[in-house]
C-alpha cells in the first residue's frame, strides 16, 4: 500500500549523506533493520522505487531515512539531495532486511551502515550494546556516517577502519583476514554484514575460513 509522507526535517550528516525525517503514517510499524520501498512524490519519479532502511525506531514519532546520494549519475539518490523540507516521499509496505538475532560482530562498509543504525539505537536504548562490536569501513574520516553517535553509543566497541587516508586518526587499512584475526575474539558469535556486494561476499568467505558458522552470518539476501 502506498502512502504519501511529508519531509519535516533534513539533517546533513556528511558531504553526501542526509537524514530525512518525515511524517509517520498512522498504524505504520517496523522492526529495527527493516526497510521499505521509497519514491519521490513528483512527476517522473513516483514509480522510481528504491529500498531504504528506517534509521528511526518504531516508537519514534517520525520516520527517518539516512541516505547517501550518488552524484556521478542522475537517479533517485541525487534527486533526493535536491529536495527541501515540505517536499513529499511515497512509502510502501515494510519488508524483511537485517534483523538482530543476538550479540555479535557487525561489519559495515560505507552506506551499508544504515540497517545497523536503528539496530544499535534500539540496543543502546535497551542497554544491550555491551556484547556487540562494530567494524565500520570508510574511505576517509569525513565519510563516517553518525561518527559521534556511534562513538558515544559504543565507545571501545566500535572500530573505524579507513581505507584511503593514511593520516586518519582511526585504523588505516582494510577489514581483511589479518584484521579479523586481530579484532575478533570469538568466531562462534553472530556476524552481521552490510555493504557493497563484493565486500559482503568476501567477508562471508573469510569468516567461514576463520571458523564462523555460515548459519551465524546475517546479511541481506
Amino acid at each position: 500500500m502506498e502512502q504519501v509522507i511529508k519531509i519535516k526535517k533534513i539533517i546533513e550528516r556528511t558531504h553526501d549523506v542526509r537524514s530525512y525525517r518525515c511524517e509517520k503514517p498512522k498504524d505504520y510499524h517496523f522492526s529495527a533493520g527493516q526497510a521499505t520501498e521509497v519514491s519521490i512524490n513528483k512527476d517522473g519519479w513516483k514509480d522510481e522505487k528504491r529500498p531504504f532502511t528506517f534509521t528511526s525506531l518504531n516508537e519514534d514519532e517520525d520516520l527517518e531515512f539516512t541516505i547517501k546520494s550518488y552524484f556521478d549519475h542522475p537517479g533517485v539518490t541525487s534527486e533526493l539531495h535536491k529536495l527541501n523540507e515540505g517536499d513529499e516521499l511515497i512509502v510502501r509496505d515494510v519488508w524483511g532486511a537485517i534483523e538482530y538475532k543476538g550479540p555479535g560482530y557487525f561489519i559495515a562498509g560505507g552506506a551499508g551502515i544504515t540497517p545497523f543504525i536503528a539496530i544499535f539505537r534500539q540496543l543502546h536504548k535497551d542497554g544491550k550494546t555491551e556484547d556487540n562490536k562494530l567494524f565500520f569501513s570508510n574511505k576517509t574520516d569525513g565519510d563516517i556516517i553518525l561518527e559521534k553517535e556511534f562513538n558515544s553509543m559504543l565507545g571501545k566497541n566500535v572500530v573505524h577502519v579507513i581505507t584511503d587516508d593514511a593520516n586518519s586518526k582511526y585504523v588505516a587499512g582494510f577489514i581483511n583476514e589479518d584484521f579479523l584475526k586481530k579484532y575478533v575474539e570469538d568466531f562462534s558469535k553472530k556476524f552481521y554484514l552490510c555493504g557493497p556486494p563484493k565486500m559482503v561476499e568476501a567477508m562471508q568467505e573469510l569468516l567461514e575460513k576463520l571458523g564462523a558458522s555460515p548459519d551465524a552470518v546475517v546479511f541481506e539476501k
